[in-house]
């Protein structure tokens, strides 16, 4: 088979089989993550993103707007960073491709070209040897190869295999993946959707698996409409219209003249005319109407209708929800009961539930932010694998005065919110206070390991007690109390420390503290410990030490 060119139908067939080649993967992805703290798998992550993504989509015969569509549902429903990295590829993909109904030899290599580029520019440090250098050389190593006369799936081969051969050297790369013996989950993934583009061209169609329900798609609140309601907004009407050459419908067709009937049944009209398929978008009180003289010409191929009513009540509740008007609010995400409840005494206005191992995507962060009124907005992610996606909500919501206070665990937030002024109006001082509340914080985290693992000096097997000190695994044993006593003792600075919060995990008894407590204080007798039930589901503890 030698495919020249693809619509957006064709794409969307291509990029849905991708998602179930990699979901058919996922956990073979997953294992690859060379630390053993199940905290944000990445082929779960890539899975969720992309599948955000295919949901939100719009099908089109147009290739640039349905990966417009595509594109703005990834970067909603990016979760992880290779969720966001995967989110910007594509963002750079569909950029490129915006004015491309159809997609040829050059086009696609000018949108991989963009989309590599685009994924280095959303990472502050991009990190040689994971998914960036894959998508970079897999690309960079054939574009002199690609001609007019290329075909879709000769591009596609030699893509694969160029990234293939990266791939295998990411170990050279990436000392902690060579020690691991593992190549980088990223990129892996990353192959995995591309084959399945690939295989979708040679007619090999993979069984998806049932997609989880997108953040985006959230159920239509019935209580918003009643008998009681006004109805002033009409309905989005959006469709595909099949003409067809039978008797029974008109054969003259004029895109001008369609438009101008149009505008008798309502407003905001667009309509793309593709050969024999007419798309349209089309806000009425009168859907019917529109149906019927749409009716005149063919059929429908597709066909959503929305009442914005609703729509317009749900904003309307949204603003009545909205907290008074502050100088700044806080958002911070956390995992566990205890948490959310400490840290909205602590005095944050939104706390989002981080999940056990699902990060929080950017659009839950982007409904956090329609939530407040403030002039000025901080985050707090108290995790590094939500930091991307924080970030990037930032850039999708236009605003300019949120502030992602970089805080890498729980412990972390809680001495930023510890260290902020509730009562000053001085929100850059605020903002700089609760920065500081985060440096020279030591965070020891103490769990079980969920794979094997081995990294220069330190080696742990599945099941064995393991303590890290700031995300870097310190000591592995069977007893988990010495893993955290042998995990603090290595604190560069630990004698200048003054204050020890330690955060008990759901599955851990309270009478465990006193123990802990007890052995602690023996050995820092100058430190003053506080315990709280933090309710977390990943790490059996979580330290702070100030």
């Amino acid at each position: 088979m030698s495919t020249k060119r693809i619509n957006g139908i064709h794409l969307e067939k291509m990029i849905k089989n991708g998602l179930a080649n990699l979901q058919q993967h996922e956990e073979e992805a997953n294992r690859l993550n060379v630390f053993p703290v199940p905290d944000g798998d990445t082929g779960t992550n890539m899975v969720l993103t992309l599948g955000n993504g295919v949901r939100y989509a719009k099908s089109s015969d147009d290739a640039g707007a349905y990966l417009r569509s595509l594109s703005d549902g990834m970067l909603l429903g990016a979760r992880g960073n290779s969720g966001v990295i995967l989110s910007q590829f594509f963002r750079g993909f569909a950029a490129e491709l915006a004015r491309s109904p159809i997609i040829g030899p050059g086009e696609l290599r000018n949108g991989l070209i963009r989309g590599y580029r685009a994924a280095y520019e959303a990472v502050v440090h991009p990190v040689e040897g994971t998914i960036l250098s894959v998508v970079r050389e897999g690309i960079e190593h054939i574009r002199t190869q690609i001609t007019r006369n290329s075909s879709i799936e000769s591009i596609l081969s030699m893509y694969i295999a160029e990234m293939r051969k990266t791939l295998s050297f990411t170990p050279e790369m990436l000392s902690v993946l060579k020690e691991a013996g593992v190549v980088d989950s990223g990129a892996y993934g990353f192959i995995l959707i591309a084959e399945g583009m690939l295989k979708c061209l040679y007619g090999e169609v993979i069984d998806p698996k049932e997609l989880p329900q997108p953040y985006t798609d959230a159920p239509v609140d019935l209580s918003l409409f009643n008998e009681n309601s006004e109805f002033a907004d009409g309905y989005c009407t959006e469709f595909i219209l099949q003409r067809l050459v039978n008797s029974r419908y008109q054969q003259e067709f004029n895109k001008e003249d369609f438009i101008s009937e149009l505008r008798f049944f309502g407003n905001s009209i667009a309509v793309i005319v593709d050969g024999m398929r007419v798309k349209v978008h089309i806000h009425t009180l009168y859907p019917s109407k529109v149906i019927a003289f749409a009716q005149q010409y063919g059929e429908f191929l597709t066909f959503k209708m929305e009442n914005m009513q609703v729509q317009h009540n749900e904003h309307d509740r949204i603003v009545e929800q909205k907290k008074e008007h502050k100088p700044l609010a806080v958002i911070a995400v956390v995992n566990g009961e205890g948490l959310k409840t400490l840290f909205s005494n602590f005095g944050c206005d939104i706390v989002i539930d981080g999940g056990t191992t699902m990060n929080t995507s950017s659009a839950e962060f982007l409904e956090a932010f329609d939530k407040v009124d403030a002039d000025a907005i901080v985050v707090l992610p108290n995790n590094p694998n939500i930091i991307l996606a924080a970030r990037q909500a930032v850039e999708l919501s236009k605003r300019r005065d949120i502030t992602v206070v970089e805080s890498k665990s729980a412990a972390q937030g809680y001495f930023a919110m510890a260290m902020d002024i509730p009562d000053s109006d001085d929100v850059k001082f605020r903002i700089s206070q609760m920065q500081s509340g985060i440096d020279n914080i030591a965070t020891v985290s103490q769990t079980v390991a969920s794979r094997d693992y081995s990294y220069h000096e330190i080696s742990c097997r599945k099941g064995d007690e393991i303590a890290l000190l700031d995300s870097e695994i310190v000591s592995v044993g069977s007893d988990y109390v010495k893993t955290i006593v042998d995990t603090i003792a290595v604190i560069p600075d630990i004698d200048d420390k003054e204050t020890c919060v330690l955060f008990r995990g759901r599955d851990v008894p309270e009478e465990r503290e006193e123990e802990l407590y007890e052995l602690l204080s023996s050995l820092y007798p100058m430190m003053d410990f506080e315990f709280i039930d933090g309710g977390q589901e990943i790490y059996h503890w979580i330290i702070g030490l100030a």
